[in-house]
């Protein structure tokens, strides 16, 4: 009888349990009444930069990279990397006719101001040129926009000299830009007095500028 009575109370135990747990399940919102992202049911969540971007190419050098490498964009939205010249970004041209881009937007010139050539504003002029020819044939229902170069701190100009002609430089990329028909952005605003924005190295940027950035170019979707 003990043992009896034993076993029915465990029982009893393990049932009382299992509805426990079944009324706190029950409890818990569904996936539509929390909303998505976190917001709160019957409110819509703010787009994000990825959504807004996903049919955007970012075309660019290291400076460019940082909105894949921040986290700010996908890596699919971003051809970019240390070193890339226009000349080299011509080589870019085939993968970037894959993604089907709708806007791309195109930061070239901080590394090309400093290539060891005679002429190294109209050498990357040269090929800038051919750059924008090359993009129209492969995409012509994409709309192209030219960013300027950002300008780099005191410091960093003082450590490298030739960077004093990166606003001699963006002022020849607008005339360029206006010569072959596409948009032209001047991002210099930016950073003008936000030094806190860069990196140590005082050319490179934070993750904040890129969302800076964005949110300046966000509207130009349309």
């Amino acid at each position: 009888m003990k043992k009896q009575a034993l076993v029915m109370l465990l029982a009893g135990s393990i049932g009382l349990s299992l509805a426990a747990c079944g009324n706190q399940q029950a409890e818990q919102p569904k996936p539509a009444e929390r909303g998505s992202a976190g917001t709160a049911a019957g409110q819509t969540a703010e787009p994000t930069y990825r959504s807004l971007f996903q049919t955007s190419v970012f075309l660019g050098d290291s400076i460019t990279e940082g909105l894949s490498f921040h986290d700010v964009l996908d890596e699919a939205n971003v051809a970019a990397g240390a070193g890339k010249t226009a000349e080299f970004a011509l080589e870019d041209v085939e993968e970037i006719a894959k993604r089907k881009p709708e806007r791309i937007f195109i930061q070239l010139g901080s590394d090309d101001i400093l290539w060891p050539t005679d002429d190294p504003v109209s050498y990357s002029y040269k090929h800038y040129a051919k750059l924008i020819d090359s993009l129209k044939e492969k995409l012509p229902q994409a709309k192209l926009t030219i960013l300027s170069v950002t300008p780099v701190t005191a410091e960093a100009e003082k450590q490298e000299p030739r960077y004093r002609n990166i606003a001699a430089y963006n002022k020849g990329l607008q005339e360029l830009a206006a010569k072959h028909g596409v948009e032209f952005v001047d991002v210099s605003p930016l950073v003008a007095g936000n030094e806190d924005l860069y990196d140590t190295d005082g050319i490179h940027f934070k993750g904040k500028y890129y969302r800076l950035l964005l949110d300046y170019l966000k509207d130009r979707l349309n």
